[in-house]
């Protein structure tokens, strides 16, 4: 059986290269995709989607984690591991304070992941960029709203512990 597996926690805690870490090692990785959504609206002219038009910003999301799970399901791969999931999305609403369609939620409950890993704010490493605009603060914020909205599913959370990208690595596949 096909094991999902997802990396979460807020923004700037090593998910991405812990994600190409295990690209490197030959997984099958499905990566962070509001970067793309992010620099798609910039050339649009829409400096900040996820800020100023956050419901269109979180239905692109959405739209696309859906594709990438799905995508998934087809994949001959033993494991996945993905850089964010489906309930990312509406726990970003709720740390916003937006209200959103219950679809959200829905499908938060209807795709599901074998195992979900959670990276937590780590100050050594966090810097912000032109798609990371949140402050450390913030980003330790988030970190309790996503922890909130996977347990609210049901999901177990694992900590994954300070250290190397590869000593991170090792302990995830160790988890499994």
């Amino acid at each position: 059986m096909q094991q999902k597996i997802v990396l979460i926690g807020g923004p700037g805690t090593g998910k991405s290269s812990i994600l190409r870490e295990f690209i490197k090692r030959g997984y099958e990785c499905m990566p962070e995709i509001s970067r793309e959504v992010t620099l798609k609206a910039q050339k649009e002219g829409i400096d900040q989607l996820f800020l100023e038009q956050p419901l269109l910003f979180s239905q692109m999301l959405l739209e696309g984690r859906e594709q990438q799970y799905l995508a998934a399901e087809k994949s001959n791969a033993e494991v996945i591991f993905f850089d964010r999931g489906i309930p990312d999305v509406h726990a970003y609403m709720n740390y916003l304070g937006n209200e959103y369609p219950p679809v959200y939620k829905e499908k938060s409950k209807k795709y599901n992941y074998t195992k979900v890993f959670m990276c937590a704010p780590w100050k050594k490493i966090y810097r912000s960029d032109n798609e990371r605009y949140e402050t450390f603060e913030q980003a330790v914020k988030i970190d309790t709203f996503l922890k909130d909205a996977y347990e609210e599913i049901g999901y177990e959370i694992i900590d994954v512990p300070f250290g190397t990208v590869k000593e991170r690595c090792d302990f995830i596949l160790h988890s499994l």
